[in-house]
Parts: structure tokens; sequence; C-alpha cells
């Protein structure tokens, strides 16, 4: 008998995640506070609990943002 394939272990935990499940929209404007930077240099900030990276900016900024780019882990947008 042979043993059945098995799909990848990271099969499941990819599955429904993609643009549609951002909960933020492109286009969506917000203000945030930037509570860290990350290591290229860009602020990072939370909408509804979702990280989104705004170039340009710093650790303790606040600022009016708009959604750029959404993705299924992360977003990026622009200050203005």
């Amino acid at each position: 008998m042979t043993p059945r394939k098995r799909s990848p272990r990271n099969a499941k935990s990819k599955r429904g995640r993609g643009v549609e499940n951002c909960p933020v929209e492109t286009g969506r404007e917000c203000e945030v506070d930037i509570t860290e930077a990350s290591p290229q240099g860009e602020g990072i900030a939370r909408a509804k609990g979702f990280p989104v990276f705004i170039g340009n900016a710093k650790a303790g900024d606040h600022l009016r943002i708009k959604i750029k780019t959404p993705g299924p882990a992360a977003a990026g947008a622009e200050s203005h």
C-alpha cells in the first residue's frame, strides 16, 4: 500500500487570504498615529487593527493618510 500524499502544511493557512479580505479599502482616508518604524524606514500605523505602512513617517507622528495598496497582510498608504 502506497502512503497518501499530503498537502503542504501551510495550504490551509493561505486559503481565503487576499485583498478582498483586507479591512481597509483603496482610497479610504483616515487619521492614524504612527506607533513604530519598519527596518526600511517606513512608519507603521494600524487602521481597524490592520498594519499600514506609510513612507516618510516617524514614530509619534499623527497623520491623515490615504490607502493606496491594500494587501492580504498589510496595506500601503501615503500621507497628505
